[in-house]
């Protein structure tokens, strides 16, 4: 490429920079960058002769190009020459100075430049620039800017120059007056000190290793004493803040002996800013620089300003710190690198003004103090070491503040003073104190004391914070091992430190463990004397208790458990073995769990076996009362946390019962009842569950205990002689009577089944009574507490519970039975009716169910009182509403079930039919309540019971089931009620009642009849039904009963159901009626006899309900009439006014009856329908275009009279005889009625009775015609097509103008899948439609016939040669639909019949390819039709026939390529995709020539903006890689254009061109010139391809190639381009021209 050419494209570029757009100008710069890249220094010389040129372009794009020139040189510095650098120079220099005032981005740029060159040309640059900075003269502020940002990015070749600088700069300083110049000098001040300071630390790799630090000192300090004495006093803050930046690094080259003599002005002037500036952190930074550098030349002056330093910088220390400001973090920081200078000089000093400060109440005084004190325990750690004491003798007041700001920086310090010792001096154990305290903070509420003017508090708690420290000094600081341990195991008992038990255990396992390493037989804890250190009774007690609520405190339950088995052998020496596998049984069971999944019982239970097992294993009694005695001493501090106490109870009842001593066990027992709080609930549980875990083993011990206690005073009320009770109310003595009564529940159903028959009538139940009722004046008083009475209940049901467990219970005589059984009954009777709020009626109706199992049996009055009572009791509670899942309460249901196992007790002492009728005869009122949940809890019991009995039934002997038919005719009407579960239930009732006839006839148990067992299937469909499945249900079940109902009880089943026609419930009363009926037909020859008495009861039971005996006469009439004159009938109804009404479609429905009747009837309407003209046309309004087409009413009305013949389902023989001539009427009914209207006086009707909500079908014909084609469908056995068109919404296609014809395709298909052998039939009846005077008659037929020719039903029918044949004939029809559609059809032969192709494929290539040259069709759409079809045939015709019109379609179907319309682009692409695929890699040259000449259509269209479009030429291209005989781009199609895949356009098209230049490089012009053609493409995608096809060809072709491309040409298109209106193509253009440098 000539040097013009680069010239010009770098002008093209240049002149593009000025775009609008912003990533057009992005692009823009990157393609000068990438030509910078290949042809840097001409680059170089393009933007220096453009900026040069341009004068007055705008600064905006002189800055971009000055940026691409900064791009350039700082890649390729070491390629340019010494003229490029100095023209670049000059060029930046110029631009940077050309106006004098500031314009920061441009002239910043400019600078830029100069400093990327001068890291190899400083000798250049800088000659440039000393020429502008002349001495007297105030230099440009950008020249002083460049000069500070070259001395830091070459430091080695600046340096040298910096002192004849700093001599021009000195006198410049005093005649600087504009603050931005004053600003440059300081910066250029700062960044020289930095240089320098940067070179001297580096000497041995300077140039000049002789520079020092005195050469510099002079200058350095005359430009220090202008800038501290005056402009350190400016106004301008920022220059202010540009004095302090530069007076720090500074101060390090100043002579000692000056810095000395200047710091006692120095550090009060820095202090002072602290007041001027918000933002502190240049001055922090700048005051530790000085302050460093003053420490390094042993200045005395700070001794001197010391005072006022630290009053300074803890005022900057105490500003609260926020997150979101960093210069306040960084300012934090560098104070505090200031603490860490002064620490190091006075560290005596410097404490002595800290610690008084920890005294303050100041929250931001007292947290600024800590935070230094922590810092400089870190950073002075050598010069603190002897200030130990001291420092912890200052935070006794820091201590007790309870500010959390304050708590988190006092837990920081501690931290500090953990790593460096502080804590194993005396003092130490305080803070460790503090720690624990913090760890016990409750973590959802910490105590909080923020003033106005405070903080929110920090995202970390002061708890999350002092667990962690905890944790890190116990795990990582070692030398805190023998501080730790074992002092913490102090803080395990005390109930204040609850809170950080769980970090304490983790802490306590590891210290234990790394003891064990060091000695791993030894004792870990060593008492000497130790008292404060608890003891192992106290610890087993503390952990084992807070094991019980695992995952409350962060998982102390694991951290316990892992504690405990630390601590095994300082716990007892036996245990170690045991434990090693108990308790990693118990963690992995809680790792299985979360605290919502775990059951609180069962852990409790493995807890307590545990503690079993470990007394076991221990066995040594003392050991075991030692621990007992603990345990009690430790229940009070468990008063707030009640289940925490209750399970220590039962601690305390599972080791008292592993105690051998007596006194022992009664001495505590005693104490617990003195000292337990009866008042609360949970450990009045607690008590009772202790002394019943006690007894399982001690039981006359604690039985006596018990008697002791009931002696006691507590229940003697008259004043003054209340013993330890004397304080207590007598709300209180109640408390105690539950508990006690409690117990003695617990006690029963602990103590061994041995003993306890023996005493728990004198002992249990006789203690029961005595607590619970009370004698006053000889009079027995009875309790209202319900509190008590649940107690009472439980602990009879607990104790009768035990005794039926016994193995002597079923023997057992139980004198207080009665008594016991009546008292429950009081408490069931006294609870609301309506409302269950308590567990009471659950627990005495256990306690019944366990009582009625006992010996002596209950007399019938009692027991009947019994059932009458728990019925009352449950049933009418109202009920509750569901809970948000649908579920009921479980108290309700817990009632419930403890209702039915008293009833199944009960009934299981009566096992015969008189039994069970009792029961039934109970529950009866409750079956027929008018409330729905009586009904359906009274059904649920009936169920239940009647299963028991099935279950349990053991006959000895035949007899006969004589209530059978009363039961029957009571639960089988509901089986139609209006609650669901009603209805299961009642059938559940009938299969049982059946099941059991059989069973005494004699069948066996596991006998299944296999009609009974149907009901199974009835009942799980009963659950939501429609009303018509719900009584023909009735009637399956009435048939099963007639089935297997004897004789003799058939009679009493339907006088039973007779009472039932009057149920309330309407739908019980019509299952009745069902049921009766059936029964009639199904058993009428065994009721000759009681005919009279039946019919006499229906007489009586019909004048009670009315019934619709008129329609039905009716109905009845109309069909004798019309079997003798049909014709007159379906005149006379055919002339009923429209819409017909209901009775009119009754009849309708009545002539459907009969089959032979039906047929005439159909076959008279067809004739009507048919030979009417459908419609009339008028024009509403005169000068309307087109006339609107209004029905004819006798075909009308005929349609509507076929819906409702065809609708009946008895219609169904005669639909079938004429099924084809029915269905094409019907069809060419809807075709015509398309769009019709009603006459205007049905108009109004229809109106009217679409506003009244009268109207349940449509009038509309059209809508009338589909309905009644619907009607025949489904009456002709093809409910599956109508469902198929619903689903696929053909139905509504075709009543619709736009849709009818695809409705029609679909009808076609859905008839071929689902009634293919009716179609030779229906085809001969639309064959006679082709000459219909009617064109959408003609369309409609048309559509239907080609759709057929899709499915192979036609083929193996042998219809394919007549229906190819007549659509051929309708080739020529004058309607382009018509003509269009005959394509499509010949098309559908490739799905239909693909084998039969070849056979015809001259002729299907002949009418596809006149198709194509349709001249009649002004829109294309049997051209369209023609290339949709080709593509579906090509795969399958002979390939000599596709051979001869292979190329003619080609040149044909070309143009369409680029068509305005979406459909034709994406017909004719895939079509090409179809011509290249059936080539198979062997086309002619001719062909190939067109393959080549669509390639970058093909390419570019990938873009198209429509997705069918791209998906088409993904298709195409993939075909076409075989026929370009090259397989890296066939791999490449195949690869990156599948269906479905996502594809990035540009490395796609980037490897297609790749391959193209490398196997076909004689193409780029072609080519080139096919994708400059779309540069100018309307589509705004295909313009941004275009340029991205042409880049990437040039980019991958071979230098020998390159004539081929015309350079003029391109370069013009492309800078066209670039004034593109959309931004994305320009971008592109852009990206195309920065690849040409190729070409350079």
């Amino acid at each position: 490429m000539s040097e013009a050419y680069v010239k010009r494209l770098f002008a093209i570029l240049l002149d593009a920079v000025t775009d609008k757009d912003p990533q057009v100008q992005e692009q823009v710069c990157g393609a000068l960058c990438a030509l910078g890249e290949s042809q840097p220094v001409e680059a170089l010389r393009a933007c220096e002769e453009h900026l040069r040129l341009h004068e007055k372009l705008a600064r905006p794009y002189r800055t971009m190009i000055l940026r691409v020139m900064e791009t350039v040189v700082s890649g390729h510095v070491g390629e340019l020459g010494e003229d490029v650098a100095r023209a670049s120079i000059l060029l930046a220099s110029s631009e940077m100075t050309r106006v004098k005032e500031l314009v920061c981005d441009w002239q910043q740029a400019a600078s830029n430049v100069l400093v990327a060159v001068g890291k190899r040309f400083i000798s250049s640059v800088m000659e440039e620039m000393l020429s502008k900075f002349q001495p007297g003269v105030l230099p440009h502020h950008f020249v002083v800017q460049t000069l500070a940002n070259l001395s830091v990015s070459n430091v080695f070749g600046m340096v040298p120059f910096l002192t004849p600088i700093l001599n021009t700069m000195l006198p410049m300083l005093s005649a600087a007056k504009p603050d931005s110049m004053r600003v440059a000098f300081c910066c250029a001040l700062q960044r020289f000190s930095e240089s320098t300071l940067e070179y001297l630390a580096d000497l041995d790799q300077a140039p000049d290793p002789t520079v020092r630090k005195d050469a510099f000192a002079t200058d350095i300090f005359s430009a220090y004493d202008i800038l501290f004495h005056h402009w350190l006093q400016s106004r301008e803050a920022k220059l202010r803040l540009a004095v302090v930046e530069a007076l720090g690094p500074m101060s390090h080259l100043l002579p000692s002996e000056k810095l000395e003599e200047q710091l006692p002005k120095l550090l009060p002037g820095l202090l002072g800013l602290y007041k001027k500036h918000a933002e502190t952190v240049h001055v922090s930074k700048s005051l530790g620089q000085i302050l460093e550098a003053a420490a390094s030349v042993g200045s005395r002056t700070l001794d001197v300003q010391l005072d006022s330093l630290l009053a300074a910088l803890h005022a900057q220390v105490c500003v609260p710190v926020e997150s979101s400001s960093p210069l306040v973090v960084s300012n934090q920081k560098e104070v505090l690198r200031c603490f860490t200078v002064l620490a190091c000089c006075s560290p005596d000093r410097l404490l002595a003004f800290l610690l008084p400060k920890l005294d303050t109440s100041n929250e931001r005084t007292r947290v600024g103090t800590l935070q230094v004190v922590r810092h400089v325990i870190n950073s002075a750690a050598a010069q603190m070491e002897v200030k130990q004491p001291f420092i912890l003798s200052s935070m006794k007041l820091p201590l007790l503040d309870t500010n959390s700001k304050v708590k988190r920086a006092v837990v920081q310090v501690i931290s500090a003073m953990a790593h460096h010792g502080y804590l194993e001096q005396p003092g130490g154990e305080a803070m460790i104190e503090y720690i624990v305290q913090q760890c016990a903070l409750p973590p959802e509420a910490e105590p909080q004391k923020l003033g106005a003017d405070s903080e929110a508090p920090e995202a970390d708690s002061v708890r999350a914070i002092s667990v962690s420290t905890l944790y890190l000094v116990s795990t990582t600081v070692d030398r805190m091992g023998d501080v730790l341990w074992p002092y913490l195991l102090e803080f395990l008992i005390p109930v204040r430190f609850t809170g950080a038990l769980t970090p304490l255990c983790r802490s306590l396992v590891h210290l234990a463990q790394k003891r064990q390493e060091a000695g791993a037989h030894a004792l870990l804890i060593h008492y000497n004397g130790n008292a404060t250190l608890p003891s192992p009774y106290a610890m087993t007690t503390r952990l084992l208790a807070v094991s019980s609520s695992p995952y409350l405190g962060d998982g102390r339950g694991a951290a316990s458990l892992r504690l405990l088995s630390a601590l095994h052998r300082d716990i007892h020496p036996m245990l170690g073995q045991r434990w090693a596998t108990a308790i990693p049984l118990l963690l992995e069971h809680l790792d299985g769990y979360t605290e919502e999944t775990l059951s609180r019982k069962e852990w409790e239970e493995k807890l307590l076996t545990f503690l079993r097992d470990t007394l076991a294993v221990v066995s040594d009694n003392t050991w075991i009362c030692q621990l007992s005695l603990e345990m009690c001493k430790q229940l009070p501090n468990y008063n707030g946390t009640p289940l925490e106490k209750n399970f220590l109870y039962k601690c305390i009842g599972t080791t008292l019962g592993a105690a051998s001593s007596k006194e022992v066990v009664r001495k505590h027992l005693q104490e617990l009842l003195e000292t337990a709080r009866y008042q609360e609930e949970s450990e009045r549980e607690g008590l009772a569950c202790c002394l019943g875990i006690c007894a399982s083993s001690h039981l006359d011990d604690t039985l006596a205990q018990l008697e002791d206690f009931v002696k006691s005073d507590v229940f003697r009320k008259s004043a003054g002689i209340f013993n330890i009770f004397k304080d207590r109310s007598e709300n209180e003595v109640e408390k105690v009577k539950s508990t006690l009564i409690l117990c003695y529940g617990h006690v029963a159903a602990r103590a061994p089944r041995e003993l306890l028959l023996a005493r728990v009538e004198s002992d249990i139940f006789r203690n029961m009574s005595q607590c619970f009722s009370t004698k006053v004046l000889g009079i027995k008083v009875e309790t209202k507490d319900p509190a008590l009475r649940l107690c009472l209940a439980r602990s009879v049901c607990m104790a009768s519970q035990a005794i039926c467990s016994s193995s002597r219970g079923s023997s057992f005589q139980l004198l207080r039975k009665p008594e016991l059984v009546a008292q429950m009954m009081e408490f069931i009777k006294a609870e609301p009716p309506d409302s269950l709020r308590t567990p009471i009626r659950k627990k005495a109706m256990l306690a019944c169910t366990y009582l009625v199992s006992l010996e002596p049996a209950l007399e019938g009055q009692a027991q009947a009182d019994l059932i009458h009572s728990c019925l009352h009791g449950v049933m009418a509670v109202l009920p509750e509403p569901e809970g948000v899942d649908g579920h009921q309460e479980p108290l309700y249901l817990d009632t419930v079930q403890a209702l039915k196992d008293l009833l199944t007790s009960l009934l299981q002492r009566n096992m015969t039919p008189q039994g069970l009728q009792v029961m039934v005869e109970h529950l009866s009122p409750w079956i027929k309540s008018p409330r729905g949940h009586e009904r359906v809890r009274a059904l649920g019991l009936s169920a239940c019971l009647l299963q028991y009995f099935l279950k349990h039934l053991h006959i000895s002997a035949l007899v006969p089931f004589h209530n059978l038919g009363l039961l029957l005719g009571l639960f089988s009407p509901r089986c139609a009620d209006l609650r669901p579960a009603t209805r299961q239930e009642a059938v559940s009732c009938v299969y049982s009642l059946l099941y059991l006839q059989l069973g005494y006839e004699g069948f066996s148990r596991d006998y299944r009849d296999d009609a009974v067992e149907q009901l199974l299937t009835l009942r799980d469909g009963l659950g939501h039904p429609e009303p018509s499945i719900l009584f023909h249900t009735c009637h399956s079940v009435a048939q099963i009963i007639g089935k297997r109902l004897p004789p003799d009880q058939l009679i009493s089943l339907l006088l039973t159901l007779f009472e039932g026609l009057g149920d309330p419930d309407k739908n019980c009363s019509r299952a009745a009626t069902v049921i009766i009926n059936c029964l009639l037909k199904e058993r009428a020859n065994v009721l000759l006899e009681k005919v009279p008495e039946i019919v006499s009861v229906l007489r009586s039971k019909l004048q009670e309900t009315r019934g619709e005996h008129v329609l039905q006469a009716a109905q009845h009439s109309v069909y004798v009439l019309a079997a003798r004159h049909h014709v007159a009938v379906v005149s006379s109804l055919l002339g009923s006014p429209l819409p017909f009404d209901s009775h009119t479609c009754t009849l309708w429905r009545a002539l459907a009856v009969e089959p032979g009747l039906a047929t005439q009837v159909l076959g008279l309407l067809l004739e009507k329908m048919s030979r009417d003209v459908p419609f009339k046309e008028s024009r509403a309004f005169l000068l309307s275009s087109t006339p609107d087409r209004v029905a004819t009413l006798p075909p009308l009305a005929a349609t509507c009279a076929l819906y409702e013949v065809a609708s009946a389902p008895a219609s169904g023989p005669a639909v079938l005889e004429l099924y084809p001539q029915l269905f094409a009427a019907l069809l060419l009914r809807v075709s015509c009625t398309v769009g019709v209207q009603l006459p205007r006086n049905l108009q109004a009707k229809e109106r009217k009775s679409a506003s009244s909500g009268l109207a349940s079908r449509s009038l509309e014909p059209c809508s009338s015609a589909v309905d009644a084609l619907q009607a025949v469908l489904l009456r002709g056995g093809n409910d599956d097509v109508v469902q198929h068109m619903e689903l696929e919404g053909g139905w509504q296609l075709l009543r619709t103008s736009a849709g009818h014809e695809e409705g029609v395709t679909r009808l076609a298909s859905a008839m071929a899948k689902f009634a293919g052998p009716r179609l030779p039939l229906m085809m001969k009846a639309l064959f006679a439609t082709q000459s219909s005077v009617y064109e959408i008659q003609r369309v409609s037929s048309t559509a239907f016939l080609a759709e057929l020719l899709s499915s192979n039903m036609v083929n193996d029918l042998m219809l394919l040669e007549s229906l190819l044949d007549n659509l051929l004939a309708r080739q020529k029809d004058t309607c382009a639909c018509v003509r269009r559609l005959v394509l499509r059809g010949l098309a559908n032969i490739a799905s239909g019949s693909p084998d039969k192709v070849r056979a015809h494929g001259p002729q299907l290539l002949t009418a596809m390819i006149g198709g194509l040259d349709d001249g009649d069709d002004p829109h294309s759409l049997v051209a369209l039709e023609a290339m949709l079809g080709l593509a579906r045939l090509l795969d399958l015709v002979e390939a000599w026939d596709l051979r001869a019109v292979l190329l003619h379609v080609a040149i044909r179907i070309r143009p369409f390529f680029d068509s305005e319309k979406m459909e034709f682009r994406s017909a004719s692409i895939r079509l090409f995709g179809h011509l290249n695929k059936a080539c198979q890699g062997d086309c002619e040259d001719v062909f190939l020539e067109q393959v080549v000449g669509g390639l970058a259509p093909l390419l570019l269209h990938l873009q198209d903006p429509q997705p069918p479009v791209a998906a088409a030429c993904r298709f195409a291209l993939r075909m076409c890689g075989p026929n370009l005989e090259c397989e890296e781009l066939a791999a490449i199609f195949q690869k990156h254009l599948q269906e479905g895949r996502g594809l990035h356009f540009g490395e796609f098209l980037n490897t297609t061109c790749k391959h193209l230049m490398h196997h076909f490089p004689d193409l780029l012009g072609r080519l080139l010139s096919t994708s400059l053609f779309y540069f100018k493409s309307s589509w705004e995608d295909i313009r941004a391809a275009a340029p991205m096809l042409t880049g990437f060809l040039v980019l991958h072709v071979e230098a020998e190639h390159w004539p081929q491309v015309d350079l003029e040409q391109l370069l013009a298109a492309l800078q066209l381009l670039l004034k593109d209106p959309a931004p994305a193509v320009r971008v592109k253009a852009a990206e195309t021209l920065g690849r040409l440098v190729k070409f350079a």
